[in-house]
């Protein structure tokens, strides 16, 4: 039976900086995974060259039953402090947009920091290593927690559950650390699939089937919540940044709007357009402005196409309006096959907001995805990993 002070369970971004806090306080620490590599998200994430952190990171950032919960991690440990870590590494990165952080070469090189950190710190870990059973309260006082795994039992005075959520489960994601939680007699909150593309159906999926491929800016808005990026066409919805970002707000049967000229007063730009080109058909002016494939099938399905000059004000109104407000109804979403993260999971009711610490079982903590706390698109999920991870590996 071999004795940690500190098992961590997942060796995703939020397990590995929960090792690094831990072991470079000295505690003796040991870290398990079942997959047959560490950081596997970590390598996928940005195209290959991780989103890691975001400069403009704020409590704002995050989805959570309680949207108080995640400030006190997220102020003790920044991006500044990440940052710092990446550049003592001598990796070389770059803003692509809104703060977004990326690697100029690789992903692997995050991944290497922090196992070399790992190494400095004295942390083992274990991959290929699956976990049988978790006790609790067998063992001696100073080492309350038993786990039986298929390289052997440990035992541990502190164990962190950093096992992610159900995003990608061909990556190895599954609902494990949800049944841990439920175990302990934590509340568990329905989860979803965010950051995800949307699925279209029937008529709405007919008439935008065979423009897969088209992408242009717009202004998504849901639930009183809008996000400005570019909008993907996918032969099954849509997908893009900003149809993304709105995922992880709309849930069936809820109204999305899409402004299709952002930034713009559309009634003012159809003016000027009938000032400016009366001869001209609409499809071929809303062509200048957006993918003309797209204007194209606007004007087929939800636009009467003419001359600008044969348009009068109440029907540029109503064009305004269409263009400004353009309704489409999703059917669903891609689901966790495609979904870069997961809403919902341990509720935060049951955790200290500064530790992590579980407020039924001392020595229990959850961290990073498996926690109900959600950021969005575009690093914050990676700092929330990192600022969790660390909080917990303060004290554990």
């Amino acid at each position: 039976m071999q004795h940690y002070d500190v098992i961590v369970i997942g060796a995703g971004a939020a397990g590995l900086m929960c090792a690094i806090t831990a072991g470079q306080r000295g505690r003796r620490v040991l870290v398990i995974d079942h997959a047959n590599r560490v950081g596997k998200k970590i390598l996928m994430s940005g195209g290959g060259r991780c989103n890691f952190t975001n400069t403009g990171t704020t409590p704002a950032n995050y989805l959570s039953a309680n949207r108080h919960f995640c400030k006190s991690a997220l102020a003790r440990y920044t991006p500044w402090h990440f940052i710092e870590m990446v550049e003592r590494h001598r990796i070389a990165y770059h803003e692509k947009e809104l703060g977004q952080l990326f690697c100029d070469e690789s992903s692997k090189l995050i991944v290497k920091m922090l196992l070399e950190e790992c190494a400095s710190a004295g942390v083992r870990i274990e991959t290929s290593c699956s976990i049988e059973r978790v006790l609790h309260g067998e063992g001696a006082a100073e080492a309350p927690f038993r786990l039986h795994t298929t390289h052997g039992a440990f035992v541990a005075t502190s164990l962190v559950v950093a096992s992610g959520g159900l995003s990608i489960p061909s990556m190895g994601a599954s609902g494990f650390g949800y049944e841990l939680a439920r175990q302990f007699g934590h509340d568990v909150l329905p989860t979803r699939a965010g950051l995800v593309p949307l699925t279209l159906s029937g008529k709405h999926q007919e008439r935008l089937a065979d423009l897969s491929g088209v992408a242009l800016p717009v202004t998504a808005t849901c639930n009183d919540q809008s996000f400005s990026n570019f909008m993907l066409v996918t032969h099954r919805g849509i997908s893009g940044p900003a149809i993304l970002q709105i995922s992880s707000y709309w849930q069936p049967g809820d109204e999305l709007h899409l402004d299709l000229l952002p930034g713009q007063d559309a009634l003012d730009t159809l003016q000027r357009w009938q000032r400016e080109r009366p001869a001209a058909e609409l499809k071929t002016v809303l062509g200048d402005a957006l993918p003309k494939r797209f204007a194209q099938r606007l004007c087929e399905h939800w636009l009467v196409n003419r001359p600008m000059k044969q348009y009068n004000l109440p029907e540029l109104r109503a064009m305004a309006d269409v263009l400004q407000h353009w309704p489409l109804v999703a059917s669903g979403t891609e689901g966790y096959r495609t979904a870069e993260v997961t809403l919902g999971g341990v509720d935060t009711d049951g955790l200290s907001s500064t530790t992590m610490q579980s407020r039924h079982v001392p020595g229990l903590y959850f961290i990073g995805e498996v926690v109900d706390v959600t950021g969005w698109l575009g690093g914050y999920n990676f700092q929330w990993a990192w600022a969790s991870g660390y909080a917990a590996g303060e004290v554990a």
